[in-house]
């Protein structure tokens, strides 16, 4: 574990047991070759995190990428978070640029260099993959938390890719299942770990949604600067206060409308006052 600048970076597990492989199978210098190219990918992150004005944390590597946690404390907008998913498959992009460059002209060993255009191609086409926490993964959540209520989009990209990870393991057991060999091991790690972390995510959900919640204040400060249009949300009095907050859209300052038995409306809140109330009780609404 290395401390940069208050930036942790580590190796996770994963890494470490692959790299012990590597060493019995005598592939390590490969496996030092993977391990530059993942570091670059996710250095693409952290740069991009850092030019957009968000704290980065920490960097974690893996064999297929790696996790950068950030601290979000509402500045992360949808588009932000696209971008910096962007940064790390675009300097694999950009490797594989260069080194299709040096196979054109010769240069170098073309061996070495094809590994690397090779390596830089997989690892960017996996990491585009729709599925969490997985850079395409995090693209589509915050494509679907624009057009979605957010915990909706939470609560779905979860499920997805929970099921999507179960799909991984599968694959990578069905020469098992078939007969017709052993596992493919490399596959089912990645999936195991998917899984897990899908799982965790998933569990930890209610806490990303009240932080999310706890981060509004930035919200309505942006639209009363820019004097932009609140979004309604009509709602019965007797509705919990969350199934109500659970209709706020990430991007979105919200009005709530509060309506009668007869449909008539009875109050007009801003949604800070219901998140308040959350936080208080929990209860119906006042």
């Amino acid at each position: 574990m290395i401390n940069i600048r208050g930036v942790t970076l580590s190796l996770h597990p994963l890494f470490v047991i692959v790299m012990l492989m590597s060493i019995l199978t005598g592939s390590f210098i490969e496996l030092v070759t993977l391990f530059v190219i993942v570091l670059i990918h996710e250095m693409g992150h952290m740069s991009a995190a850092i030019l957009l004005g968000i704290k980065v944390r920490s960097v974690q590597l893996l064999p297929f990428g790696g996790v950068v946690s950030i601290e979000d404390h509402g500045k992360l907008t949808a588009w932000k978070e696209i971008i910096i998913a962007l940064a790390g498959p675009l300097q694999n992009g950009i490797m594989m640029g260069i080194g299709m460059t040096f196979l054109a002209e010769g240069w170098g060993n073309n061996a070495a260099i094809s590994y690397i255009v090779h390596g830089n191609m997989v690892i960017a086409l996996f990491n585009l993959l729709p599925i969490l926490p997985l850079d395409g993964g995090k693209i589509v959540q915050s494509l679907a938390s624009r057009l979605f209520p957010y915990h909706w989009t939470l609560l779905w990209s979860s499920r997805v890719s929970i099921v999507t990870s179960m799909v991984v393991i599968a694959y990578a057991m069905l020469p098992l299942i078939k007969g017709e060999g052993i596992i493919q091991l490399n596959i089912l790690m990645i999936g195991i770990f998917l899984f897990y972390s899908n799982l965790i995510d998933y569990r930890n959900l209610p806490y990303r949604f009240m932080r999310f919640l706890m981060n509004r204040d930035l919200i309505y400060t942006k639209y009363a600067i820019s004097g932009s249009i609140a979004q309604p949300i009509v709602a019965d009095i007797t509705k919990h206060l969350e199934n109500i907050l659970r209709l706020f859209k990430r991007e979105k300052y919200h009005l709530i409308y509060i309506m009668d038995k007869d449909g008539k409306v009875i109050a007009v809140l801003p949604e800070q006052r219901l998140i308040a109330a959350y936080f208080s009780h929990g209860r119906r609404l006042p």
